[in-house]
């Protein structure tokens, strides 16, 4: 009895410890070393949100992702897909500047408290025309300009209420004839604290050493044209973020999940994102979130609304997120989701 006292009394803290760190919205709470750091790396597409329900919920999700997106947000979430099933997820953002981003992910059991996930990610500009200093309208050519990420990830069920995840990443950025090509590593961790279904989970993503980008640039000077190919090393944009859920209302019929989340990148301030979740029989849901401390703030709240339907060959399912911009303007996501018995 004396070491049951114990863990509640340890949980009771945990969970208050995190609902004041979730108050502090727009505080720093881990140290900046040198104010915002904005532009300190590179690969800036790792920092999409590519699925459509982390970006209605303010991206509060790492504590409570349990679907094939997870392998992004936290990948210890995949071990929460449905036992014995496989999970695929595809997403399409309309990002701006006329591009796009693409998500693909697929998790399914790989052992008896083992699980194994796949997914790609990328970001594309379309056709883009090549300008000089000295043809702005145009030199009739196009530039190659995108993004790509593919990423493999194992988590594994250590107890009832811990289990943890791991993703290795090969991300390449590619603008004309430089690209930078680098071997990136996630670590997640999820724990479930059994008061109202509360649980947190703590993410460390992008974690890599710099690389130089290779290839060759032509730089136009009045007396003629020299070739650049030496040039500085690039770092990913690491991310320590850390999040907690509750389900204030659970039954058959309605679920409600509250959420908060604290992000610390390498190359900005920090943000925390707040985002609520309701469902309607688990098949129905509704969602909104707001994320504080953007550079680029929001219109209005995030917002989104998801279908989920059981199916002969296992469950079916469509998401929906849009996120105003001040500048930017929309920004609509859209997700399909199967599970496959």
């Amino acid at each position: 009895m004396h070491g049951f006292y114990k863990t509640m009394k340890f949980k009771f803290k945990l969970l208050y410890i995190l609902l004041i760190t979730a108050s502090f919205a727009q505080a720093q709470i881990l140290p900046t070393f040198g104010n915002s750091r904005t532009g300190g790396s590179g690969m800036q597409f790792l920092k999409i949100a590519p699925d459509a329900r982390s970006a209605a919920m303010g991206g509060a999700v790492v504590g409570l992702t349990n679907d094939a997106a997870a392998m992004y947000w936290n990948p210890a979430g995949i071990t929460g897909i449905d036992t014995g099933k496989v999970t695929a997820q595809f997403s399409h953002t309309r990002w701006f500047g006329n591009s796009q981003v693409n998500y693909g992910a697929v998790a399914f059991k790989a052992g008896k408290l083992s699980y194994v996930g796949v997914n790609v990610m990328s970001l594309g500009f379309g056709d883009t025309k090549e300008t000089t200093e000295f043809e702005p309208n145009g030199t009739g050519r196009n530039v190659l300009m995108g993004s790509t990420s593919i990423g493999v990830s194992f988590a594994k069920i250590l107890t009832n209420s811990f289990s943890f995840g791991l993703q290795a990443k090969f991300a390449q950025e590619v603008i004309a004839n430089v690209s930078v090509n680098n071997v990136l590593f996630d670590l997640g961790l999820t724990y479930n604290i059994g008061i109202k279904n509360a649980r947190f989970g703590v993410t460390f993503s992008n974690f890599g050493v710099n690389v130089a980008p290779t290839g060759s640039v032509t730089i136009l000077k009045l007396n003629g044209e020299t070739q650049k190919n030496d040039f500085t090393p690039v770092s990913a944009p690491a991310v320590f973020r850390l999040g907690f859920a509750i389900d204030p209302i659970s039954n058959k019929t309605h679920v409600l999940t509250t959420a908060a989340q604290l992000n610390h990148p390498t190359d900005n301030n920090e943000t925390v994102g707040l985002g609520v979740e309701y469902s309607w029989k688990k098949i129905l849901y509704g969602r909104s979130g707001w994320e504080f401390g953007l550079d680029e703030a929001n219109n209005f709240p995030s917002l989104g609304f998801g279908i989920k339907l059981p199916r002969s060959f296992g469950n079916f399912g469509i998401d929906y997120g849009l996120v105003s911009k001040s500048r930017i303007g929309n920004i609509h996501r859209i997700g399909l989701l199967f599970t496959i018995k």
